[in-house]
This record gives structure tokens, sequence and C-alpha cells, in this order.
């Protein structure tokens, strides 16, 4: 049986309160509850750098910059991203279960816009990174990611 991964996403832009939000250490133990066993994180051009770790429970494999190719996504069984378009359109494509963060703090927040209307149609879930670990450990995307 392959291990239960998750893959996130930002691109080539920076949100560091994202990556410090999906790489804490509360993160990885709802994650280890959901079955994941690895979190392989592309984290962009940001200052924040968590280091990567590998134990029998659990594994952490950064990357700044990983091309978000179609066999990545396929091989991983979540997809956390940054609300940007692009990053919403090809897990999408691929079938795959979809959580994407809001940076709240953009000024024209067209992320906020376009995740709420691809949530209201059934296709992904949203949040922002104060809410992540709330959405995580719901009912709601606990029954969408053990589908996939």
């Amino acid at each position: 049986m392959a291990m239960k991964s998750v893959f996130i996403t930002m691109g080539n832009t920076s949100f560091d309160e994202f990556i410090t939000c999906t790489s804490s250490r509360a993160t990885f133990q709802v994650l280890r509850r959901l079955g994941y066993r690895r979190l392989v994180p592309q984290i962009g051009g940001g200052r924040v750098v968590p280091d990567s770790f590998d134990s029998t429970s659990f594994s952490l494999i950064v990357y700044r910059y990983k091309c978000a190719s179609r066999a990545t996504i396929r091989d991983s069984n979540l997809i956390i991203s940054h609300a940007g378009a692009g990053n919403c359109l090809e897990p999408l494509e691929e079938g795959k279960s979809l959580v994407v963060v809001v940076n709240e703090k953009l000024m024209d927040n067209h992320q906020l816009e376009l995740a709420r209307q691809l949530h209201k149609e059934g296709y992904l879930f949203y949040c922002t990174c104060s809410t992540l670990l709330e959405l995580l450990k719901s009912e709601d995307i606990i029954i969408e990611t053990f589908s996939s």
C-alpha cells in the first residue's frame, strides 16, 4: 500500500504565513491522524524554510521550487495550495481533493472570490491560515480525503 501524502504548493509566490501554518507540529499531528505519512511542501520564494525530516511515522520533504507536474499531483492524495487560479486547476483536473488557503493580506482579494465560487460548486475546500487546522479536523474533509 502506498504511503498517503500531501503536496503543498505555492508556485513562485511568497506566502510565509501559509508555509508556517502548513509545516507546524499541530498540522503534522492532524495529518497523521488522517492517515497521511508524508508532507511535501513546495515553499516558493518566501523567507520561511522548514527543515526536512524523515521518521518512522512521518516525513517532511521540503522543496524551494518543485514543478507541480501531473505526476506529483497524481502521486499525492491531498493537495493544499494557496488560492491562486493556476494552482487550483491542475489538481481539479486530476480529480484530487483540494484545500486552498486564501491570503487575507491581499488588497484586491480575488483569491477569496475564486475559492468561494469553486467551493460553492463543490470542487474544493477553502480556509485561511487561522482556520486550516479546524478544516482538516472537520468531518467533510475526512470523508473527502479518504475517498481519494
